[in-house]
């Protein structure tokens, strides 16, 4: 990934997270793995913690602490209703930079 696509996406990736997380709960290991099943391969674990992390502690997700066949308990993130109100807020942004972007590169006003 170059580092105009790295500066992007740190703008959204939570947006991107809480996407994923919109679809089904699910554990940093897997929102990790899949965003490199998708293409994201520079982004780094850490990177996926820190912003659960956060997420958590702003009331976006609720968190379960499940048992693991392998070492400590995973904790299982879930997309809470403010979290999905979070989402819906982000993805009306999104649109609204998209449409914008979109006319600017086309030459339009």
């Amino acid at each position: 990934m170059g580092k105009q696509m790295t500066e992007m996406l740190k703008g959204t990736l939570e947006g991107v997270v809480l996407a994923i997380l919109s679809a089904r709960p699910a554990y940093g290991y897997e929102i990790t793995a899949w965003l490199r099943d998708q293409g994201f391969s520079d982004i780094a674990e850490g990177t996926i913690y820190a912003l659960l992390v956060r997420v958590e502690q702003r009331g976006l997700v609720d968190v379960e602490k499940v048992p693991s066949e392998k070492g400590p308990p995973r904790k299982v993130y879930s997309l809470n209703a403010q979290g999905r109100e979070y989402l819906e807020e982000f993805w009306r942004t999104w649109s609204f930079l998209a449409e914008r972007l979109e006319q600017l590169r086309k030459g339009g006003n």
